[in-house]
């Protein structure tokens, strides 16, 4: 590691006289696609039309962009772009490694499927309101995120996925929504201003917020000085990560929007903070875990054990879905707490399958509110014979989240309970506390299982509503239309097939989290020189 880092005239002569190359560009295509479309959208709002197409189109492009980008990265290493005339570490930097290439595909994804799965819900006053605009704002947010190389940008990008969320949350004007966005808003206002707080002192400390040149000044601080800051930090990301104690806001709020908001929300805004959680921690101030590892684990040992918990207490399914998604970022947590190599590549692992299979739970359950008239498990019953295709999509989800085989989540929650063993044979000084983590992880499955199946068995398998009619047909049940059939069942069975097929075969998907975890670890090297170049003699 460089002593210091490379200021303009350390920089070899190439990289201050030559121009970026066209296809470096990849790497703001990304970003630039969602919010040039959102831009379009907003002054074309009242062709109501025309919003759907074109945010197809605009997705469809950023997706081939992500591939592009993620492609460059594994055969090249991480790719950095300084925006204007300012050289690193001066002006505003976009470094993409094989992580943040990996979240900003996986993204791009769910957003596309959300996007096809709104024309079955969608109202044109909805639409005319700026639906597709601000989906595309949050997706440009959630990239710019996951390819930022400056840490004061990522607050920005932290912004602009608030604003646009709570955009979205609030569209349609009910009063549940306003309710859960107070809830929603002022917490992550909250954690934001605690994020703010600590790159204020991080600067204080370093001099300098981008993220390349933290990681080279960072360990000449004095390491107290340090850990005070990564608290902050760990504070700020598990609060918007939704973790154990900092949580509640979560279940409290992920209910009241449409479906395909939820689905959204629980697909993409936990994981940013999970995202966030793993670069400051593991790779700009690694030398601050060790002393946050035990206060890491507690947390991840909780969250794990008592999300599902907090699942099995639920009768309104998409309350209950928002535990199980505070679950999995237990699980992340767990690979946080490791902080091995294995560990990291178990927390991006299950932050890829969180992402797709949650974002699929969600839009399951908006087709069953829209076939049962209501979210409340005790008045369903009776969809198994309504339809038989959503129950066989509901279990395998189930299935899925609890980390069972073959499905997608066994293979992340294989990869942490190894590391936990693996890290505990060591013969460290935290082996007790490590095992408490690995049960956990195993506990979390068992307590999900068990979760998911409750609400499978209340929406799907009883014959009707509960109390007396429990044994008598759901009368109350509506067989989707048309509309609902092909926007809404269509591309969510699409999703549901994704995810058996990765778990199926998983080899590129391991491949991808491991190029992850190794540019984490190996951060030093590949990621400092993609910003500043070869240092000359």
């Amino acid at each position: 590691m460089a002593s210091s880092a490379a200021t303009p005239k350390d920089l070899p002569p190439a990289m201050l006289d030559v121009a970026t190359s066209a296809a470096d560009w990849v790497i703001v295509w990304p970003i630039a696609l969602p919010m040039v479309g959102a831009a379009i959208l907003l002054m074309l709002r009242n062709r109501t039309e025309w919003q759907a197409p074109f945010s197809f189109a605009i997705l469809i492009a950023t997706l081939l962009a992500n591939f592009s980008l993620l492609q460059t990265v594994f055969a090249k290493g991480p790719l950095t772009m300084t925006m204007g005339d300012w050289l690193p570490p001066f002006g505003i930097s976009f470094t993409a490694d094989a992580l943040g290439a990996l979240f900003a595909l996986v993204s791009t994804v769910v957003m596309l499927v959300v996007v096809l799965f709104v024309q079955s819900e969608v109202e044109a006053r909805e639409t005319k309101y700026g639906y597709h605009p601000l989906m595309l704002i949050l997706l440009t947010g959630v990239s710019g995120a996951f390819l930022t190389g400056d840490l004061f940008n990522l607050y920005v990008w932290f912004e602009v996925m608030l604003i646009a969320s709570f955009g979205l949350m609030v569209i349609g004007g009910r009063k549940i929504q306003l309710d859960a966005a107070i809830k929603y808003g002022f917490i992550n206002f909250l954690a934001t201003t605690f994020f703010l707080i600590g790159i204020a002192y991080l600067y204080g400390l370093v001099g300098t917020l981008n993220m390349a040149d933290i990681m080279v000044k960072a360990p000449l601080v004095e390491n107290g000085a340090i850990a005070s800051v990564a608290a902050l930090f760990f504070l700020a990301f598990a609060m918007k990560a939704a973790a154990f104690p900092v949580n509640s806001w979560l279940p409290a709020s992920y209910h009241a929007p449409d479906p395909a908001v939820s689905a959204l929300f629980a697909g993409l805004l936990t994981k940013v903070g999970v995202y966030a959680l793993l670069r400051v921690h593991l790779m700009l101030i690694p030398q601050s875990h060790g002393q946050l590892q035990i206060l890491i684990m507690a947390v991840a040992v909780f969250t794990l054990v008592l999300a599902p918990l907090g699942a099995l207490a639920q009768t309104n399914a998409r309350r209950a879905l928002g535990f199980l998604v505070m679950g999995g970022i237990g699980a992340m947590m767990a690979g946080l707490a490791f902080g091995s190599s294995r560990g990291i590549l178990g927390a991006s692992l299950y932050a890829v399958h969180s992402m797709l299979t949650m974002t699929a739970l969600y839009l399951t359950v908006g087709l069953v509110e829209r076939m049962g008239g209501t979210s409340d498990i005790r008045h369903l019953g009776g969809l198994y014979r309504a339809s038989s295709p959503l129950s066989i999509l509901f279990l395998v989800l189930v299935f899925a989240a609890a980390g069972l085989p073959p499905f997608l989540g066994f293979w992340p929650k294989l990869v942490l309970v190894q590391s936990g063993i693996e890290l505990t044979l060591a013969e460290n000084s935290l082996a007790v506390h490590q095992w408490w983590v690995v049960g956990a992880l195993l506990l979390n499955s068992i307590l999900t299982s068990i979760a998911g199946s409750r609400l499978w068995a209340h929406i799907f398998w009883r014959n009707g509503r509960e109390g007396r009619q429990s044994e008598m047909p759901n009368d109350r049940i509506k067989m989707l239309d048309r509309r609902g059939t092909r926007w809404g069942l269509w591309p969510t069975a699409a999703l549901v097939a994704l995810i058996v097929a990765i778990g199926l075969w998983p080899s590129m998907y391991i491949r991808a989290g491991i190029e992850s975890a190794n540019d984490v670890t190996r951060s030093s090297g590949d990621y400092v020189t993609s910003v500043f170049g070869e240092r000359t003699q």
